[in-house]
Protein backbone atom coordinates (compact mmCIF):
# COMPACT_ATOMS: atom_id res chain seq x y z
CA UNK A 1 0.00 0.00 0.00
CA UNK A 2 2.69 2.61 0.83
CA UNK A 3 4.93 1.43 -2.37
CA UNK A 4 1.46 2.05 -4.55
CA UNK A 5 0.94 5.81 -2.75
CA UNK A 6 4.59 6.58 -3.49
CA UNK A 7 4.56 5.38 -7.00
CA UNK A 8 0.83 7.55 -7.39
CA UNK A 9 3.25 10.42 -6.15
CA UNK A 10 6.05 10.03 -8.40
CA UNK A 11 3.86 9.67 -11.37
CA UNK A 12 1.38 12.85 -10.37
CA UNK A 13 4.84 15.14 -9.44
CA UNK A 14 6.36 13.80 -12.77
CA UNK A 15 3.51 15.14 -14.83
CA UNK A 16 3.26 18.68 -13.22
CA UNK A 17 7.32 18.63 -13.64
CA UNK A 18 6.51 17.61 -17.91
CA UNK A 19 4.17 20.55 -17.35
CA UNK A 20 6.31 22.94 -15.73
CA UNK A 21 8.95 22.78 -18.34
CA UNK A 22 6.35 22.98 -21.49
CA UNK A 23 5.52 26.13 -19.89
CA UNK A 24 8.76 26.99 -19.32
CA UNK A 25 9.99 25.91 -22.44
CA UNK A 26 6.99 28.53 -24.09
CA UNK A 27 8.19 31.45 -21.44
CA UNK A 28 12.41 30.46 -22.26
CA UNK A 29 11.54 30.54 -26.45
CA UNK A 30 9.79 34.32 -26.30
CA UNK A 31 11.87 35.82 -22.95
CA UNK A 32 13.91 38.97 -24.06
CA UNK A 33 17.13 38.72 -22.34
CA UNK A 34 18.12 42.33 -22.98
CA UNK A 35 17.48 44.84 -25.49
CA UNK A 36 20.41 46.82 -27.06
CA UNK A 37 20.95 49.93 -24.90
CA UNK A 38 18.90 48.67 -21.67
CA UNK A 39 19.32 50.06 -18.58
CA UNK A 40 18.74 47.07 -15.95
CA UNK A 41 15.62 45.89 -14.50
CA UNK A 42 14.18 43.50 -12.78
CA UNK A 43 11.15 42.20 -14.23
CA UNK A 44 10.88 39.90 -17.62
CA UNK A 45 10.07 41.06 -20.89
CA UNK A 46 8.74 38.82 -23.81
CA UNK A 47 8.21 39.25 -27.24
CA UNK A 48 7.49 36.38 -30.50
CA UNK A 49 4.66 35.30 -32.62
CA UNK A 50 1.40 34.08 -32.32
CA UNK A 51 -0.62 32.23 -35.09
CA UNK A 52 -3.89 33.51 -35.19
CA UNK A 53 -5.01 31.83 -38.38
CA UNK A 54 -3.18 28.64 -39.26
CA UNK A 55 -4.58 27.75 -42.83
CA UNK A 56 -3.39 31.71 -43.78
CA UNK A 57 -0.68 31.06 -41.92
CA UNK A 58 -1.12 34.68 -40.32
CA UNK A 59 0.90 35.24 -36.85
CA UNK A 60 0.71 38.70 -34.90
CA UNK A 61 4.14 39.93 -33.16
CA UNK A 62 3.48 40.89 -29.05
CA UNK A 63 5.72 42.64 -26.95
CA UNK A 64 4.83 41.80 -23.56
CA UNK A 65 6.03 43.75 -20.25
CA UNK A 66 5.86 42.47 -16.56
CA UNK A 67 4.77 45.07 -13.84
CA UNK A 68 7.67 46.48 -12.38
CA UNK A 69 6.77 45.27 -8.62
CA UNK A 70 4.48 43.13 -7.59
CA UNK A 71 3.78 41.15 -11.43
CA UNK A 72 1.83 38.54 -9.51
CA UNK A 73 -1.07 40.42 -8.33
CA UNK A 74 -1.54 42.78 -11.20
CA UNK A 75 -3.83 42.93 -13.83
CA UNK A 76 -2.94 42.36 -17.30
CA UNK A 77 -3.88 44.91 -20.22
CA UNK A 78 -3.59 45.03 -23.86
CA UNK A 79 -2.60 47.73 -25.57
CA UNK A 80 -3.87 48.45 -29.15
CA UNK A 81 -3.00 51.15 -31.75
CA UNK A 82 -5.06 52.12 -34.61
CA UNK A 83 -4.28 53.90 -38.05
CA UNK A 84 -5.35 51.38 -39.35
CA UNK A 85 -1.99 49.65 -39.77
CA UNK A 86 -0.22 51.93 -36.72
CA UNK A 87 2.20 49.70 -34.62
CA UNK A 88 1.30 49.49 -30.99
CA UNK A 89 5.00 48.34 -30.28
CA UNK A 90 6.35 51.65 -31.81
CA UNK A 91 3.90 54.11 -30.71
CA UNK A 92 2.68 52.66 -27.63
CA UNK A 93 5.17 50.46 -25.85
CA UNK A 94 8.76 53.07 -27.23
CA UNK A 95 6.83 56.12 -27.93
CA UNK A 96 4.25 56.59 -25.12
CA UNK A 97 3.77 54.37 -21.87
CA UNK A 98 6.61 51.95 -22.62
CA UNK A 99 9.33 50.47 -20.00
CA UNK A 100 11.78 52.34 -22.30
CA UNK A 101 12.26 55.25 -24.73
CA UNK A 102 15.39 55.59 -27.59
CA UNK A 103 16.95 58.64 -27.36
CA UNK A 104 18.55 59.92 -30.65
CA UNK A 105 21.77 58.09 -29.77
CA UNK A 106 20.27 54.76 -30.12
CA UNK A 107 20.33 53.98 -25.80
CA UNK A 108 16.95 53.15 -24.55
CA UNK A 109 16.14 55.15 -21.33
CA UNK A 110 13.85 54.57 -18.51
CA UNK A 111 10.18 56.01 -18.66
CA UNK A 112 9.28 57.06 -14.96
CA UNK A 113 5.95 57.29 -16.24
CA UNK A 114 5.35 53.84 -17.64
CA UNK A 115 2.30 51.88 -17.49
CA UNK A 116 3.67 49.03 -15.91
CA UNK A 117 4.21 50.57 -13.03
CA UNK A 118 0.30 49.96 -12.50
CA UNK A 119 0.13 46.61 -14.67
CA UNK A 120 1.10 43.86 -16.88
CA UNK A 121 1.36 45.27 -20.53
CA UNK A 122 1.12 43.32 -23.21
CA UNK A 123 1.09 45.11 -26.71
CA UNK A 124 -0.08 43.71 -29.82
CA UNK A 125 1.40 44.72 -33.16
CA UNK A 126 -1.16 45.76 -35.83
CA UNK A 127 -3.08 42.85 -37.39
CA UNK A 128 -3.07 44.73 -40.46
CA UNK A 129 0.61 44.05 -41.90
CA UNK A 130 2.37 47.02 -39.98
CA UNK A 131 6.02 45.82 -38.24
CA UNK A 132 6.65 42.44 -37.38
CA UNK A 133 3.59 40.92 -38.03
CA UNK A 134 3.25 38.40 -40.36
CA UNK A 135 0.95 36.46 -43.22
CA UNK A 136 2.35 34.41 -45.73
CA UNK A 137 -0.89 34.93 -47.67
CA UNK A 138 -0.32 38.34 -49.22
CA UNK A 139 -4.28 38.06 -50.53
CA UNK A 140 -4.55 38.67 -46.72
CA UNK A 141 -3.73 42.25 -47.42
CA UNK A 142 -6.17 42.69 -49.85
CA UNK A 143 -9.67 42.36 -47.33
CA UNK A 144 -8.14 43.61 -44.31
CA UNK A 145 -11.37 44.70 -42.38
CA UNK A 146 -12.58 45.35 -38.72
CA UNK A 147 -14.55 41.89 -38.84
CA UNK A 148 -11.33 40.10 -39.62
CA UNK A 149 -8.99 42.62 -37.25
CA UNK A 150 -11.92 41.84 -34.10
CA UNK A 151 -11.32 38.27 -34.84
CA UNK A 152 -7.88 38.08 -35.34
CA UNK A 153 -7.09 39.87 -31.86
CA UNK A 154 -9.57 37.77 -30.15
CA UNK A 155 -7.72 34.41 -31.57
CA UNK A 156 -4.34 36.02 -30.84
CA UNK A 157 -5.80 36.84 -27.01
CA UNK A 158 -7.03 33.05 -26.34
CA UNK A 159 -3.33 31.85 -27.76
CA UNK A 160 -1.35 34.19 -26.24
CA UNK A 161 -2.78 32.81 -22.73
CA UNK A 162 -2.61 29.68 -23.30
CA UNK A 163 1.33 30.63 -23.83
CA UNK A 164 0.93 32.53 -20.39
CA UNK A 165 -1.94 30.65 -18.96
CA UNK A 166 -1.21 32.31 -15.28
CA UNK A 167 -2.92 35.10 -16.75
CA UNK A 168 -5.74 33.72 -17.76
CA UNK A 169 -7.52 34.50 -14.16
CA UNK A 170 -5.93 37.95 -14.09
CA UNK A 171 -8.38 40.81 -14.11
CA UNK A 172 -7.90 42.22 -17.81
CA UNK A 173 -8.39 45.54 -19.28
CA UNK A 174 -8.32 46.50 -22.91
CA UNK A 175 -7.16 50.04 -23.91
CA UNK A 176 -6.04 51.77 -27.01
CA UNK A 177 -6.15 54.93 -28.85
CA UNK A 178 -7.27 56.67 -32.00
CA UNK A 179 -8.79 54.03 -34.47
CA UNK A 180 -8.50 51.49 -31.89
CA UNK A 181 -12.29 53.32 -30.86
CA UNK A 182 -12.81 50.77 -33.33
CA UNK A 183 -10.89 47.80 -32.50
CA UNK A 184 -11.05 47.82 -28.38
CA UNK A 185 -15.06 48.43 -28.63
CA UNK A 186 -15.15 44.86 -31.00
CA UNK A 187 -13.17 42.95 -29.14
CA UNK A 188 -14.45 43.24 -26.13
CA UNK A 189 -17.71 42.50 -27.52
CA UNK A 190 -16.37 39.03 -28.77
CA UNK A 191 -14.85 38.52 -25.43
CA UNK A 192 -18.10 39.47 -23.74
CA UNK A 193 -20.01 37.15 -26.77
CA UNK A 194 -17.81 33.94 -26.16
CA UNK A 195 -18.92 33.90 -23.01
CA UNK A 196 -14.95 33.12 -21.79
CA UNK A 197 -14.09 32.81 -17.88
CA UNK A 198 -11.87 35.49 -18.35
CA UNK A 199 -11.76 38.42 -15.50
CA UNK A 200 -12.63 40.68 -18.48
CA UNK A 201 -13.24 43.92 -16.47
CA UNK A 202 -12.98 47.33 -18.97
CA UNK A 203 -11.71 48.72 -21.91
CA UNK A 204 -10.16 52.31 -22.14
CA UNK A 205 -10.10 54.14 -25.27
CA UNK A 206 -8.15 57.46 -26.03
CA UNK A 207 -9.08 60.22 -28.58
CA UNK A 208 -11.33 57.61 -30.22
CA UNK A 209 -13.13 56.93 -34.09
CA UNK A 210 -16.46 56.18 -32.36
CA UNK A 211 -18.91 57.95 -34.81
CA UNK A 212 -18.04 59.29 -38.00
CA UNK A 213 -19.84 62.17 -38.42
CA UNK A 214 -20.26 63.84 -35.19
CA UNK A 215 -15.88 63.32 -34.49
CA UNK A 216 -15.27 64.92 -37.71
CA UNK A 217 -17.25 67.59 -37.42
CA UNK A 218 -15.93 68.03 -34.08
CA UNK A 219 -13.03 69.03 -36.03
CA UNK A 220 -14.16 72.71 -38.00
CA UNK A 221 -15.53 73.64 -34.38
CA UNK A 222 -11.95 73.25 -32.29
CA UNK A 223 -10.02 74.86 -35.43
CA UNK A 224 -12.63 77.95 -34.68
CA UNK A 225 -12.62 77.92 -30.91
CA UNK A 226 -8.76 77.46 -30.80
CA UNK A 227 -8.19 80.24 -33.34
CA UNK A 228 -6.97 78.27 -36.21
CA UNK A 229 -9.41 79.38 -38.86
CA UNK A 230 -11.67 82.34 -39.50
CA UNK A 231 -15.21 83.20 -38.76
CA UNK A 232 -16.13 83.05 -42.31
CA UNK A 233 -15.04 79.64 -42.56
CA UNK A 234 -16.11 78.35 -39.75
CA UNK A 235 -19.13 79.88 -41.31
CA UNK A 236 -18.71 78.28 -44.37
CA UNK A 237 -18.16 74.47 -42.65
CA UNK A 238 -21.46 75.30 -40.78
CA UNK A 239 -23.33 76.27 -43.98
CA UNK A 240 -21.53 74.76 -47.08
CA UNK A 241 -19.58 71.57 -46.57
CA UNK A 242 -18.55 70.29 -42.82
CA UNK A 243 -15.31 67.94 -42.05
CA UNK A 244 -17.09 64.54 -42.07
CA UNK A 245 -18.92 65.68 -45.70
CA UNK A 246 -15.14 66.42 -47.10
CA UNK A 247 -13.77 63.37 -45.59
CA UNK A 248 -16.76 61.11 -46.78
CA UNK A 249 -16.51 62.33 -50.66
CA UNK A 250 -12.53 61.70 -49.94
CA UNK A 251 -13.42 58.07 -49.34
CA UNK A 252 -15.88 57.76 -52.46
CA UNK A 253 -14.13 59.84 -55.05
CA UNK A 254 -10.20 59.42 -54.14
CA UNK A 255 -10.13 63.19 -54.25
CA UNK A 256 -12.63 64.58 -56.62
CA UNK A 257 -15.13 66.79 -54.62
CA UNK A 258 -18.33 68.34 -55.09
CA UNK A 259 -18.29 72.34 -55.70
CA UNK A 260 -19.12 73.53 -52.30
CA UNK A 261 -16.82 71.15 -50.50
CA UNK A 262 -14.08 72.64 -53.00
CA UNK A 263 -14.36 76.13 -51.90
CA UNK A 264 -14.04 75.01 -48.33
CA UNK A 265 -10.78 73.20 -48.88
CA UNK A 266 -9.61 75.74 -50.46
CA UNK A 267 -10.49 78.37 -48.04
CA UNK A 268 -8.83 76.18 -44.69
CA UNK A 269 -5.96 75.67 -46.93
CA UNK A 270 -5.21 78.98 -47.28
CA UNK A 271 -5.67 79.59 -43.37
CA UNK A 272 -4.42 76.24 -42.13
CA UNK A 273 -0.47 75.90 -42.82
CA UNK A 274 0.49 73.24 -44.84
CA UNK A 275 3.93 72.70 -42.74
CA UNK A 276 4.96 73.24 -38.81
CA UNK A 277 1.87 72.78 -37.40
CA UNK A 278 1.25 69.60 -35.98
CA UNK A 279 -2.90 68.54 -35.92
CA UNK A 280 -2.39 65.96 -33.46
CA UNK A 281 -0.58 68.72 -30.77
CA UNK A 282 -1.85 72.13 -31.75
CA UNK A 283 0.22 73.44 -29.11
CA UNK A 284 3.08 71.80 -30.09
CA UNK A 285 6.59 72.68 -31.85
CA UNK A 286 7.57 69.69 -34.11
CA UNK A 287 10.10 67.75 -35.58
CA UNK A 288 11.22 69.36 -38.63
CA UNK A 289 13.48 67.14 -40.87
CA UNK A 290 12.91 67.31 -44.80
CA UNK A 291 9.65 68.62 -45.04
CA UNK A 292 7.08 66.02 -45.27
CA UNK A 293 5.97 63.45 -42.94
CA UNK A 294 6.18 60.10 -43.09
CA UNK A 295 3.40 59.62 -45.22
CA UNK A 296 3.74 62.26 -47.68
CA UNK A 297 3.35 66.32 -48.22
CA UNK A 298 1.94 68.24 -45.88
CA UNK A 299 -0.59 69.04 -47.82
CA UNK A 300 -1.90 66.12 -47.57
CA UNK A 301 -1.07 65.14 -43.70
CA UNK A 302 -3.00 68.25 -42.72
CA UNK A 303 -6.62 67.96 -43.61
CA UNK A 304 -7.63 64.34 -45.34
CA UNK A 305 -5.17 61.82 -45.06
CA UNK A 306 -4.67 62.18 -41.04
CA UNK A 307 -7.85 59.99 -40.69
CA UNK A 308 -5.77 57.39 -42.31
CA UNK A 309 -3.07 57.33 -39.89
CA UNK A 310 -3.27 59.32 -36.81
CA UNK A 311 0.07 58.77 -35.41
CA UNK A 312 2.31 59.64 -37.83
CA UNK A 313 4.37 63.05 -36.81
CA UNK A 314 7.62 64.44 -38.55
CA UNK A 315 10.87 63.79 -38.22
CA UNK A 316 13.99 65.96 -37.09
CA UNK A 317 17.73 66.35 -37.19
CA UNK A 318 17.06 68.08 -33.92
CA UNK A 319 17.43 66.80 -30.66
CA UNK A 320 14.24 67.75 -30.63
CA UNK A 321 13.78 67.86 -26.66
CA UNK A 322 11.23 70.44 -25.12
CA UNK A 323 9.77 71.40 -21.33
CA UNK A 324 6.26 71.49 -20.77
CA UNK A 325 5.62 74.06 -18.36
CA UNK A 326 2.27 72.70 -17.12
CA UNK A 327 3.30 68.96 -16.87
CA UNK A 328 6.69 69.63 -15.93
CA UNK A 329 8.06 66.75 -18.01
CA UNK A 330 10.59 66.27 -20.67
CA UNK A 331 9.28 65.30 -24.14
CA UNK A 332 11.23 64.22 -26.66
CA UNK A 333 9.41 65.92 -29.79
CA UNK A 334 11.62 63.28 -32.34
CA UNK A 335 10.63 59.83 -30.36
CA UNK A 336 9.20 58.42 -33.34
CA UNK A 337 12.07 58.77 -35.39
CA UNK A 338 14.35 57.56 -32.72
CA UNK A 339 12.18 54.60 -32.27
CA UNK A 340 11.85 53.93 -36.29
CA UNK A 341 15.74 53.48 -36.16
CA UNK A 342 15.73 51.70 -32.90
CA UNK A 343 13.17 48.87 -34.51
CA UNK A 344 14.91 48.87 -37.53
CA UNK A 345 18.43 47.81 -36.41
CA UNK A 346 19.06 43.87 -36.61
CA UNK A 347 20.28 43.62 -32.81
CA UNK A 348 17.23 44.66 -31.49
CA UNK A 349 15.30 42.58 -34.21
CA UNK A 350 17.35 39.48 -32.77
CA UNK A 351 17.03 40.30 -29.40
CA UNK A 352 12.87 40.76 -29.45
CA UNK A 353 12.84 37.48 -32.20
CA UNK A 354 11.62 39.29 -34.93
CA UNK A 355 11.53 39.07 -38.32
CA UNK A 356 10.70 41.80 -41.04
CA UNK A 357 8.49 39.07 -43.44
CA UNK A 358 5.24 39.89 -45.64
CA UNK A 359 4.63 42.96 -47.04
CA UNK A 360 7.24 45.40 -45.64
CA UNK A 361 10.84 45.29 -45.94
CA UNK A 362 11.32 47.63 -42.73
CA UNK A 363 9.77 48.47 -39.59
CA UNK A 364 7.43 51.38 -39.71
CA UNK A 365 4.59 52.88 -37.49
CA UNK A 366 2.24 52.63 -39.96
CA UNK A 367 1.59 50.85 -43.12
CA UNK A 368 -0.27 51.82 -46.50
CA UNK A 369 0.53 48.67 -47.64
CA UNK A 370 -2.82 47.39 -47.16
CA UNK A 371 -5.57 47.52 -48.64
CA UNK A 372 -8.27 48.29 -46.30
CA UNK A 373 -11.68 48.70 -46.57
CA UNK A 374 -11.99 52.66 -45.15
CA UNK A 375 -15.50 52.61 -45.43
CA UNK A 376 -15.20 50.68 -41.83
CA UNK A 377 -14.47 54.25 -40.69
CA UNK A 378 -18.53 54.89 -41.00
CA UNK A 379 -19.38 52.51 -38.96
CA UNK A 380 -20.24 53.82 -36.01
CA UNK A 381 -18.93 51.60 -32.64
CA UNK A 382 -20.77 54.10 -29.81
CA UNK A 383 -23.47 51.62 -29.89
CA UNK A 384 -21.11 48.42 -28.78
CA UNK A 385 -19.55 50.82 -25.85
CA UNK A 386 -23.33 51.06 -25.07
CA UNK A 387 -23.45 47.19 -25.19
CA UNK A 388 -20.32 46.85 -23.32
CA UNK A 389 -21.54 49.04 -20.50
CA UNK A 390 -24.56 47.29 -20.32
CA UNK A 391 -23.57 44.11 -19.75
CA UNK A 392 -21.29 45.70 -16.85
CA UNK A 393 -17.87 45.88 -18.70
CA UNK A 394 -16.54 49.30 -17.17
CA UNK A 395 -15.81 51.68 -19.93
CA UNK A 396 -13.27 54.83 -19.77
CA UNK A 397 -13.08 57.32 -23.23
CA UNK A 398 -10.18 59.55 -22.45
CA UNK A 399 -9.09 62.51 -24.78
CA UNK A 400 -6.02 64.94 -24.79
CA UNK A 401 -7.04 67.86 -24.94
CA UNK A 402 -4.90 69.53 -27.81
CA UNK A 403 -5.82 66.89 -30.62
CA UNK A 404 -7.92 68.43 -33.16
CA UNK A 405 -7.75 64.83 -35.67
CA UNK A 406 -10.62 63.21 -33.62
CA UNK A 407 -11.04 66.19 -30.56
CA UNK A 408 -12.40 65.88 -27.45
CA UNK A 409 -15.43 68.01 -28.49
CA UNK A 410 -17.09 65.26 -30.75
CA UNK A 411 -16.43 62.83 -28.06
CA UNK A 412 -17.76 64.54 -24.73
CA UNK A 413 -21.07 64.97 -26.93
CA UNK A 414 -21.31 61.16 -27.79
CA UNK A 415 -20.50 60.18 -23.99
CA UNK A 416 -22.70 62.58 -22.90
CA UNK A 417 -25.80 61.27 -25.49
CA UNK A 418 -24.78 57.55 -25.23
CA UNK A 419 -25.60 58.04 -20.83
CA UNK A 420 -28.87 59.76 -22.07
CA UNK A 421 -29.69 57.46 -24.26
CA UNK A 422 -29.29 54.48 -21.31
CA UNK A 423 -30.76 56.45 -18.48
CA UNK A 424 -27.24 56.87 -16.63
CA UNK A 425 -27.44 59.29 -13.84
CA UNK A 426 -24.12 61.71 -13.59
CA UNK A 427 -23.00 59.98 -10.21
CA UNK A 428 -19.81 62.41 -10.27
CA UNK A 429 -20.72 65.92 -12.24
CA UNK A 430 -18.60 67.47 -14.46
CA UNK A 431 -15.36 68.66 -12.24
CA UNK A 432 -11.50 68.92 -12.58
CA UNK A 433 -9.23 66.18 -11.75
CA UNK A 434 -5.44 65.94 -10.23
CA UNK A 435 -2.09 64.72 -10.75
CA UNK A 436 -0.11 62.83 -8.49
CA UNK A 437 1.62 66.46 -7.51
CA UNK A 438 -1.78 68.05 -7.38
CA UNK A 439 -1.67 69.88 -10.57
CA UNK A 440 -4.59 70.47 -12.93
CA UNK A 441 -4.82 66.86 -14.70
CA UNK A 442 -8.27 67.32 -16.89
CA UNK A 443 -11.71 67.21 -16.23
CA UNK A 444 -13.97 64.24 -15.99
CA UNK A 445 -17.72 63.61 -15.45
CA UNK A 446 -18.70 59.77 -14.31
CA UNK A 447 -22.04 58.27 -14.98
CA UNK A 448 -24.06 55.12 -13.41
CA UNK A 449 -22.91 53.84 -10.36
CA UNK A 450 -19.63 52.09 -10.20
CA UNK A 451 -18.19 54.14 -12.58
CA UNK A 452 -19.63 52.58 -15.58
CA UNK A 453 -19.37 55.27 -18.18
CA UNK A 454 -16.58 57.37 -17.50
CA UNK A 455 -15.07 60.76 -19.61
CA UNK A 456 -12.04 62.41 -18.67
CA UNK A 457 -9.74 65.17 -20.70
CA UNK A 458 -5.86 65.05 -20.06
CA UNK A 459 -4.92 69.02 -19.38
CA UNK A 460 -2.20 69.94 -22.08
CA UNK A 461 -2.57 66.04 -23.96
CA UNK A 462 -1.79 65.54 -27.85
CA UNK A 463 -3.86 62.71 -29.96
CA UNK A 464 -1.34 60.35 -28.18
CA UNK A 465 -1.68 61.34 -24.37
CA UNK A 466 1.19 59.42 -22.64
CA UNK A 467 3.62 60.60 -25.37
CA UNK A 468 3.06 64.31 -24.35
CA UNK A 469 1.64 64.09 -20.89
CA UNK A 470 2.50 61.33 -19.39
CA UNK A 471 2.45 61.87 -15.75
CA UNK A 472 -1.51 62.73 -15.78
CA UNK A 473 -1.78 59.99 -18.40
CA UNK A 474 -0.36 57.62 -15.91
CA UNK A 475 -2.67 59.05 -13.39
CA UNK A 476 -5.52 58.65 -15.18
CA UNK A 477 -4.20 54.99 -16.13
CA UNK A 478 -3.73 54.16 -12.70
CA UNK A 479 -7.21 55.59 -11.42
CA UNK A 480 -8.88 53.60 -14.45
CA UNK A 481 -7.23 50.06 -13.42
CA UNK A 482 -8.16 50.52 -9.66
CA UNK A 483 -11.40 51.04 -10.18
CA UNK A 484 -11.41 54.54 -8.73
CA UNK A 485 -12.59 58.12 -9.46
CA UNK A 486 -9.98 59.80 -10.40
CA UNK A 487 -8.38 62.60 -8.01
CA UNK A 488 -10.53 65.64 -7.05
Amino acid sequence: MVSHSWLVMFIIAATLSTICRTVESAYEADRIVKLPGQPEVSFQQYAGYVTVDETQQRELFYYFVEAATNSTYKPLVLWLNGGPGCSSVGAGAFSEHGPFKPNAAGVLVKNEYSWNKEANMLYLESPAGVGFSYSANASFYNMVNDSITAKDNLAFLQQWLLKFPEYKTRDLFITGESYAGHYVPQLAQLIVESRSNLSFKGIAIGNPLLEFDTDYNGQGEYYWSHSLISDQTYHLLNTLCNVSRINREGLASSGNFSKPCEIVIAQISAELPSQNLDYYDVTSDFCLSDGESQFGSQEQHSLLASRFHPVSSLKSKQSGVRKQEAGGESIDLCIQDHTEKYLNRKDVQEAMHAKLVGVNNTWSFCTSDINYDYYNLEIPTIGVVGALVGSGIRVLIYSGDQDSVLPFIGTRILVNRLATEMGLNTTIPYKAWFDYDKQLGGWTQVYGENNKLSFATIRGASHLAPASSPKRSLALFAAFVAGKPLAA
